[in-house]
């Protein structure tokens, strides 16, 4: 029998917790388990009785992104394959989690890279080990994010300078960008989490519901979701650049491995330092 790709559980009274359930493959979001981390978010976001859901990984990290070895289908499949079709997809995707009444909690450790990350940033709270590892290499051979969060959370500065490297943020360095809220060590994580989900759910899940949408509509006011989508098609764009498309084409050749350290190895990170 195959092993569940995301577990479930109930912590505590009106805590629901998803633990993202393929750490030999470094919790990889492919097809399997973004439907399934979707189909429980839902889930979550009707259930009167769940008042916050978390969101961690199983094993060494959070996710280390979106599957490149198994290419992703979209996880409703109506859907126009066009120019920036995935990009279009996942951003929809972020959003409906921004959308839900319930909070949700972004428990990271270890890697959160690439697609790992904007799930993070689709998260209402994030939480972090203050030696994990935030970033988005895929800039460096490929194209800028789908989700282009950096500017958003970290400022331009900040954002830009990890756009133009792709190096990746210690937790901790993710607390003083904005990314996230607290750092912890890695083994006092899972507890001071749950300190923290437990407080949140000691308040009313309506007030919760619109105290999480005045956070979110500010945002929006300032312009957030249109500029998220707007990158989308820079994405695409991106796709057809010499470079990029040289890069992807080693993809077809089954070395993707091979691949992935050649983008990192003159930087001197990431799978170079395993």
């Amino acid at each position: 029998m195959a092993e569940e790709v995301l577990l479930v559980d109930d912590p505590a009274p009106k805590i629901r917790r998803l633990t993202l359930n393929r750490p030999d493959k470094r919790n990889a979001l492919d097809d399997s388990l973004r439907g399934a981390l979707f189909d429980a978010l839902r889930a979550g976001d009707r259930d009167k009785d769940v008042s916050v859901m978390i969101v961690r990984g199983a094993g060494s990290c959070f996710s280390a992104g979106y599957d490149l070895s198994n290419p992703n289908r979209p996880v409703e499949r109506a859907i126009a394959y066009q120019d920036g079709w995935w990009a279009r997809h996942v951003v929809n995707n972020w959003f409906e989690m921004w959308d839900m009444s319930t909070p949700i909690i972004g428990q990271v450790h270890g890697w959160c890279l690439a697609g790992g990350s904007e799930l993070a940033t689709a998260c209402d709270l994030v939480y972090v080990a203050d030696d994990a590892q935030i970033g988005y290499p895929p800039v460096r051979l490929m194209s800028p994010p789908d989700m282009q969060w950096q500017t958003w959370m970290m400022g331009l500065r900040r954002g830009m300078e990890a756009l133009l490297t792709g190096d990746a943020m210690s937790g901790t360095e993710a607390v003083d960008s904005g990314f996230a809220n607290r750092a912890f060590s890695e083994g006092d994580l899972d507890t001071e989490v749950l300190k923290i989900a437990n407080r949140i759910a000691k308040i009313p899940p309506d007030l919760l519901a619109i105290n999480k949408r005045s956070a979110h509509r500010a945002m929006e006011a300032m312009g957030i979701r249109d500029g998220i989508r707007a990158t989308t098609e820079l994405q695409a764009l991106a796709f057809h650049q010499p470079s990029s498309l040289a890069y992807r084409d080693g993809f077809a050749d089954g070395n993707l491995t091979d691949k992935l350290s050649e983008r990192d190895e003159t930087f001197g990170d990431y799978r170079t330092t395993d």
